[in-house]
């Protein structure tokens, strides 16, 4: 009979300000192993999200949409559900940077944070148009 050695990670050690993130982001403290892959994967589907509002929002709403007389109020009615689906796709992102204990997911975080800022300004300029 052989016997088959189980390996346990030792419990990872983490700063206060990561304790922080991860409770903020509700991530469990169980460690969870994610593939490169997948981590880089989120990264590329929301950054392409806030990339397309935000193109949307400078070029395709002011310029495209008059030369086709369409209404000033198309491009709020389609730039807020891409706008929280971006900003849906970013948090998921940042959640599996920590979640992964990935080495850049500060920098990650910092990046994301300014982009959903952006995108998040943009949300609300659309829906206070709407308002009006």
């Amino acid at each position: 009979m052989s016997e088959v050695a189980v390996t346990r990670r030792p419990p990872a050690v983490r700063s206060a300000s990561d304790v922080a993130v991860r409770r903020l982001l509700r991530i469990p403290e169980q460690r969870r192993t994610r593939r490169p892959k997948e981590v880089h994967g989120a990264f590329s589907i929301s950054m392409v999200l806030s990339g397309l509002r935000c193109l949307l929002s400078y070029v395709v709403f002011p310029i495209v949409t008059p030369l086709f007389g369409a209404a000033a109020t198309v491009g709020p009615v389609i730039g807020i559900p891409i706008g929280v689906l971006a900003l849906t796709f970013d948090v998921l992102a940042v959640r599996r940077f920590f979640a992964a204990d990935h080495r850049w997911r500060w920098a990650m975080g910092a990046i994301y944070l300014a982009v959903m800022a952006l995108v998040l300004t943009l949300v609300v300029q659309d829906i206070i148009h709407l308002a009006r």
